[in-house]
């Protein structure tokens, strides 16, 4: 296998949000922010089912992505080990965009509140996020992700019925 180098770990700058959340606080919290405006250019392609199914390839594509970043990393120094290493972040990023799709209204205060939703149910992990999170390599740092932001979009969903959305 060849060496990993900076220039040459791609999928480590995809899934740590450019690189950004490499170097931060809290990367988790600062990565899912990138889900906002992906949401928001998903949100121009025409018409829900190819806006769902953007995001729905992006995720499927989130465990074979987070994997090989997560093995970057770790040849890079910038990670310990490949069990979900904290500056992964796609698995952020993409599900907080899934939880928009919940809802029609996805700006202003909607975007504030879906993603603090997903913080929510990110960090609480209830069941079965915390569980889904023990499987193997990419496949645990997605799913997790993928189960809280289906909690978050339900809530998110109910909220914008509840409150009339706009």
């Amino acid at each position: 296998m060849p060496s990993v180098t900076p220039r040459t770990a791609f999928a480590a700058w995809i899934a740590t949000g450019l690189g950004l959340t490499t170097k931060t606080p809290a990367p988790g919290t600062v990565g899912a922010l990138w889900g906002v405006p992906l949401w928001l250019a998903v949100s121009q392609l025409p018409g829900y089912p190819l806006q769902l199914g953007t995001l729905l390839v992006l995720i499927g594509f989130g465990p074979l992505l987070c994997t090989r970043a997560a093995r970057q990393l770790v040849a890079l120094g910038l990670a310990v080990d490949t069990k979900d290493p904290q500056a992964i972040t796609y698995d952020e990023f993409t599900t907080v965009a899934l939880v928009y799709a919940f809802a029609p209204a996805a700006s202003g205060v909607w975007l504030v509140a879906g993603y603090a939703l997903h913080r929510l149910f990110d960090i609480t992990k209830p069941w079965p996020c915390w569980r889904l999170e023990l499987l193997p390599e990419g496949w645990g740092v997605m799913a997790d992700d993928v189960a809280a932001a289906i909690y978050a979009g339900i809530c998110y969903r109910l909220l914008w019925g509840w409150l009339g959305g706009s």
